[in-house]
This record gives C-alpha cells, sequence and structure tokens, in this order.
C-alpha cells in the first residue's frame, strides 16, 4: 500500500499527468484502432473509467458520436483539471473502488491501464457490471502482458531492465509478486465476475525510424526519465547501468533513438465482456 492507504498510493492531489498524456499521444494511433474495432453503442451514455488527463476519452467520444455522452471518471484533481483543457465531455472526480453512479446507468465502460490500481480486481469487475444496462460492455485495457522490447539489438539488456523496473515497483508500494499477478489473468477475472461473451485482442504498439516527435518525447521523457533513471539502478549491477546509461542519453554516440536499428515493441491487450442478464 501506498502512503494514502490505497493499492498503489493514489490519492486525490496525486498527478503524473505529463506520463499519462505522452501515454495517450503515443499510443493514439492504436486507441482510435481499438475504437473503430470495438462494439459501440449507437446511443446512451459511456464511461471512461481512470480518464487520466482525458485524451482517450475524447477519443472515444470522438468515435461513439454524437448520440453518446461520455464520461470521464478519475481520482486525481490535476488530472482532470489537465482533461478539462483537452475537451468539454462531463468530468467526475470518484474512487474507481467506490463509484457515485446508480446501477444500471452506463451502456459502455472503457477502463485503460485501471483495474491494476484496485486491490480487489474481482469484486471491483463485479461491481462495474452493476453499472451496466443489459447488454452493455466492459473492456478492459492492460499494457505489458507481453515483454516489451526497446534495446532490439541487446536483448540482455531488455531483460535487466523488465527485472529491475518490477522489483523497483513491488519495493515502492510494499509488494508481493502475487499482488500484481492476477491482472494478467483478465479474461478469468471478467468470466469470475459474470460477465458473458468475454473475448481479448491484443494491439501491438511498434515503432522504428524515423520516429515522430510525439514517439521521442514519449520514450524519452516519460520512459527513460519517468520510469527508468536513477530510480532502478539500485536494482542494475554497474555493467548494465552503464549500459543502459548510453543507451537513454540524448547526448551519449549511442543514444538509442538516433540508431537507424532502434525497433520498439510493446503491446495493449484489451478485454470485453457483456453484461447479459440480471
Amino acid at each position: 500500500m501506498g502512503p494514502s492507504g490505497r493499492f498503489l498510493g493514489d490519492a486525490p492531489n496525486r498527478s503524473y499527468a505529463n506520463k499519462l498524456e505522452r501515454f495517450a499521444s503515443f499510443a493514439a494511433p492504436e486507441l482510435r484502432r481499438v475504437f473503430a474495432e470495438l462494439k459501440l453503442p449507437s446511443r446512451g451514455t459511456a464511461l471512461d473509467l481512470g480518464c487520466g488527463t482525458g485524451l482517450a476519452t475524447a477519443l472515444l467520444a470522438e468515435q461513439l458520436g454524437p448520440e453518446v455522452v461520455v464520461v470521464g471518471v478519475d481520482l486525481s484533481l490535476p488530472h482532470l483539471e489537465a482533461a478539462r483543457r483537452q475537451h468539454a465531455l462531463p468530468l467526475v472526480q470518484a474512487d474507481a473502488s467506490q463509484l457515485c453512479f446508480r446501477d444500471g446507468v452506463f451502456d459502455f465502460i472503457w477502463s485503460c491501464n485501471t483495474i491494476n490500481h484496485l486491490a480487489d480486481r474481482a469484486t471491483e469487475l463485479r461491481a462495474l457490471r452493476r453499472h451496466l444496462r443489459i447488454g452493455g460492455h466492459l473492456v478492459v485495457a492492460q499494457s505489458g502482458f507481453l515483454p516489451e522490447m526497446f534495446f532490439a539489438w541487446d536483448a540482455p539488456l531488455d531483460d535487466a531492465v523488465r527485472v529491475a523496473c518490477h522489483r523497483y515497483y513491488r519495493d515502492r508500494y510494499g509488494l508481493r509478486v502475487a499482488d500484481t499477478a492476477d491482472v494478467r489473468a483478465v479474461v478469468g477475472l471478467m468470466r469470475a465476475a459474470d460477465f458473458d461473451d468475454v473475448v481479448s485482442r491484443t494491439y501491438v504498439l511498434e515503432r522504428t525510424q524515423p520516429l515522430s516527435q510525439t514517439d521521442r518525447d514519449y520514450f524519452q521523457r516519460a520512459v527513460f526519465d519517468g520510469v527508468w533513471g536513477e530510480k532502478i539502478w539500485p536494482y542494475l549491477d554497474s555493467e548494465y547501468r552503464e549500459r543502459l546509461r548510453r543507451n537513454c542519453e540524448p547526448a551519449s554516440p549511442d543514444y538509442c533513438l538516433d540508431r537507424a536499428d532502434f525497433h520498439h515493441l510493446q503491446t495493449l491487450t484489451v478485454c470485453a465482456g457483456r453484461h447479459a442478464n440480471a
């Protein structure tokens, strides 16, 4: 638990808006594809649960069209303030585990990289089912079920950084491996929460040269500086630490984002289920 008492230390004043904005901008082409391929309602009400800074909320509203009211929900006030600068859609501050909506109000719920913030995921998914109308769909998207590739030319460095990140994450929040493992079993969690017609599809976010400025900004600011940096150095031996530094510092002659053979892969797994009966 974090200092706020919540599973990952989330709090109304906590913000990682810059990271969220950079990821949403980076992943916007794939998010548009996901929304275009989902079974979306033609009218009614939709919820973006854990809407962050609101870019995905706006993309979802664009795909749904004017006959569907889209509401964004986030615990963080700084995130919602950033979202208000993105669009004029309705926004609500609420804890994902204690939503303030009546049962059966939504036709569609989208939630991206949010259920990993919930301590009792099966219970919370069952609660989300109650907020859906009969026939409504919940769609849960999560990054990282398959290993990412940053350093195509150095697989051992990829492996070492991945392990270091996981160890840092667990130590920071006082977690066991089991505390984070079941988010990977989202299909089983959805079925245990009594969703019907549960299906899953994994999308690949792939980038090669030439990288756009949006791509470069995401890799450098959100990943190299924001997620890695000195935080994970204690979890790397001196050799890997130096190899990581050479690849991630813009002034280095080995800077990975300037390499002709830079090739990045990461995944977004999208799992959908239907509320078929009372």
